[in-house]
């Protein structure tokens, strides 16, 4: 009927195998592999092989397995068995042992045999997440295994031990239902888990126990997370952990929608982009509302392009946070200078020609006062010139009047890291160009530098070439 739910042919259950044992009848990879496999328990292995191949041997001995000839009782009192010979007639003679003794059985690569599969494992013990296709698609299994590994934290195994020795504790003194609800969604989700994260265990006993005391409720958090230069799968694993959980994301006018969409479904999300020429909210409006939210109890995500360090007025944020007693985190992101860097094949850095970086916005070159750094870029540091297109011509003028070289190689991309990006190159002396460039409606950055000359201009297209079109336009007009 349609709509219906295909029923399951083999059904996921989790079976007790701690000091119980586990034979694994084979010599060459497909045992090494059950036996990494099974070491991830408690179970007691056993390895029946003629002769173990070396690679097998070596990881036995390693891990302390008993490697034995096959005998008469080597299945005797084994929970669960593994045919993993390779060869079909012996792998049938195994499972045929095995179920006359009413043991389950998996014969490697055979489902057609197999009284169980071994699902694609996410291992944070004691917390476990199978993935099975009942032996269809074992490649299917282990890309959702890695989808999922990236989604939980490393941290978690350790804060549901942590639980665990909280659960008498919380039945006693948090009521049943909602209250009790509401104390575990905060313990998994609030200051014991962050303390958890942090490798911080006696922090995070105090905070279970402040919990228990307020029966779950806490006061808010905020997250000031690098959202990256753009594109979606340069998101980091925590930001996107994050995400997932937050109650309200509060995001830049440049984070694309793609990103912001990472979120949970049910976040509120609120714009506080600021763009030239269009500022949707202050900083003080947004230091407010981020105070607001946090002191309602909600969980923000302060959603910030780029890297939230970098020219994105995290300190403001930070000390208003502080400054109300709210908790908060920073997470790191891939700064545009990076992607940049990365789309142009860059190196920032290069051996005998530029050991030092320096990061700086075009509006910070406006003037007649010549910057404490550029010396560094006089001699020889690779600058990295965020939002500097209206002010190309300035940053371009000052520097060589500062004595850098009109021939100090500069490369410039539109969108860093995204699809539509758009790459040029020239020198020093072809920047002021850049200024009256009206394509480029995307963020610019500005890359200059001796290192430069190493990228990779292939995608690219010069920066002269366009003062050109337009001087020859210019001239035509002329003439008219």
């Amino acid at each position: 009927m349609a709509g219906e739910t295909e029923k399951l042919n083999a059904f996921p259950i989790f079976l007790r195998v701690e000091g119980r044992r586990v034979v694994i009848v084979g010599s060459g990879d497909e045992a090494l592999a059950k036996a990494r496999l099974m070491a991830q328990s408690s179970a007691e292995i056993l390895v029946v092989a003629e002769k173990a191949e070396p690679a097998l041997a070596v990881w036995a001995a390693a891990n302390e397995v008993e490697v034995v000839r096959p005998d008469a009782d080597f299945l005797e009192g084994a929970a669960l068995v593994f045919a993993a010979t390779g060869d079909l007639e012996k792998d049938a003679r195994v499972v045929d042992e095995a179920r006359a003794r009413h043991i389950p059985v998996n014969a490697v690569d055979r489902p057609e045999l197999c009284d169980f599969f071994t699902p694609a494992l996410v291992n944070r013990a004691p917390v476990a997440v199978a993935i099975g296709t009942e032996g269809a698609g074992p490649i299917l299994a282990q890309m959702l295994r890695a989808r999922i590994d990236r989604m939980l934290s490393p941290s978690l195994g350790r804060l549901a031990l942590l639980a665990a020795s909280y659960r008498e504790a919380v039945d006693r003194q948090v009521a049943k239902g909602v209250e009790r609800r509401r104390f575990w969604k905060s313990f998994f989700t609030g200051s014991p888990a962050r303390a958890v994260e942090s490798g911080n265990g006696h922090e995070a006993i105090e905070a279970t126990e402040r919990l228990l005391r307020t029966r779950g409720a806490e006061r808010g958090h905020v997250a000031l997370v690098g959202a990256g230069p753009g594109a979606e799968d340069l998101l980091t694993l925590r930001a996107q952990r994050l995400l997932m959980e937050a109650d309200v994301i509060m995001h830049d006018a440049l984070v694309p929608q793609a990103v912001v969409s990472m979120g949970r479904r049910d976040a509120e999300r609120i714009s506080v982009g600021k763009r030239k020429g269009c500022h949707s909210k202050t900083q003080r409006e947004i230091n407010e509302l981020l105070v607001a939210l946090a002191q309602e109890g909600k969980r923000v995500v302060r959603l910030k392009s780029g890297d939230p360090l970098v020219f994105g007025r995290a300190g403001e944020e930070m000390a208003a946070l502080r400054d109300a007693g709210i908790s908060y985190e920073i997470v790191p992101g891939v700064t545009a200078a990076f992607a940049a860097a990365a789309d142009f094949e860059l190196p920032l850095t290069l051996r005998g020609i530029s050991s030092s970086l320096v990061f700086t916005t075009g509006h910070d070159l406006k003037g007649k006062a010549l910057p404490d750094w550029a010396r560094l870029a006089i001699g020889g540091a690779t600058v990295a010139v965020y939002m500097g297109r209206s002010t190309a011509a300035e940053v371009a003028g000052l520097l060589q009047q500062a004595g850098l070289s009109p021939d100090t190689a500069v490369a410039v991309v539109e969108n860093a890291s995204l699809g539509s990006r758009r790459l040029f190159h020239g020198t020093l002396a072809d920047l002021p160009a850049l200024g009256g460039r009206k394509d480029l409606a995307g963020p610019v950055l500005t890359i200059i530098g001796d290192a430069v000359a190493g990228a990779n201009f292939a995608r690219s297209k010069p920066l002269a070439s366009y003062r050109e079109s337009e001087e020859r336009l210019a001239v035509r007009g002329e003439r008219s």
